[in-house]
């Protein structure tokens, strides 16, 4: 493969088991074997940057995709996600990574800039992955971000929850290499006008398509879309619960302790 142009990222790594049994641990799920499951993806094939290059935030100042300008805040607001085959163990693996489209706008807030980033990932000359990720900046604006309102978490059959601790948000972070303080640092998220911690929007989606595999629905040969609609803030019991369709219908939404949804997913199979 030839070296990737100047607004290209690209890395090799070999797939190795360690990654996907630490988040086993981390989300209670049962360790993999042969393969990996659709979505851990996101704890391999990660830019492992200088910490010199990181701004005061913990993002990087450079890279793909580069911040638009000095002191703009990243927000992760959603992606889809295309498993055309799962990642092997014991076999390198190798991640490209592109900027599709970058769209500046203005919102209540001030100047936005929205980017969507695509990940083609690619094993044995074959493409097993292709996410976008929609990545949204802001400026340094100092107003408090709410809650959703309150409301009763939908009772479903198919539901997970799993408890939103600083060590979890701690351990995640370290195993996406995502140093973004507002994840672990009460004093920054204040900064950012968060009243809490944040739970990792990454996180969110990972658990979403959890619900999805162990009901029985496999990610692979599927596109997951999904969306974060509100900040899930502070520490507490984290559910995903299927729509009321059901989740082949209707996918499945996350809700934080008081029943307040902070994002949903849905699948679409691919074209034949």
């Amino acid at each position: 493969m030839s070296p990737p142009a100047d607004d290209q990222e690209l890395v090799t790594e070999l797939i190795t088991p360690q990654p996907a049994i630490a988040l086993a641990n981390l989300i209670g799920a049962d360790i993999p074997h042969g393969s990996l499951p659709p979505l851990w993806n996101w704890v391999y094939l990660l830019a492992r940057r200088p910490h010199a290059d990181l701004g005061p935030d913990g993002h990087p100042t450079s890279g793909v995709p580069a911040p638009p300008g000095p002191g703009q805040r990243r927000m992760f607001a959603g992606g889809r996600v295309t498993t055309y085959g799962n990642l092997i163990f014991g076999e390198e693996a190798t991640r490209l990574t592109r900027v599709l489209t970058t769209t500046n706008k203005v919102g209540k807030s001030g100047p936005l800039t929205f980017v969507t980033v695509r990940n083609e990932i690619t094993q044995n000359g074959e493409v097993r992955i292709v996410e976008d990720n929609d990545i949204v900046y802001r400026g340094e604006s100092t107003g408090a971000h709410t809650r959703p309102a309150a409301a009763e978490i939908p009772e479903r059959e198919a539901r997970l929850d799993l408890s939103m601790d600083e060590a979890l948000l701690f351990r995640f972070s370290a195993l996406t290499y995502n140093a973004h303080r507002i994840h672990y640092d009460h004093n920054w998220a204040a900064h950012e006008g968060y009243p809490g911690l944040v739970v990792h929007g990454p996180l969110q989606a990972l658990l979403m398509g959890e619900l999805f595999r162990r009901s029985g629905t496999s990610l692979t040969g599927q596109t997951f879309a999904y969306r974060l609609v509100a900040p899930m803030i502070g520490v507490q019991r984290l559910s995903v619960v299927a729509a009321q369709d059901g989740l082949l219908k209707g996918g499945a939404s996350v809700y934080n302790a008081r029943g307040g949804e902070t994002a949903n997913g849905s699948l679409e199979p691919l074209a034949t």
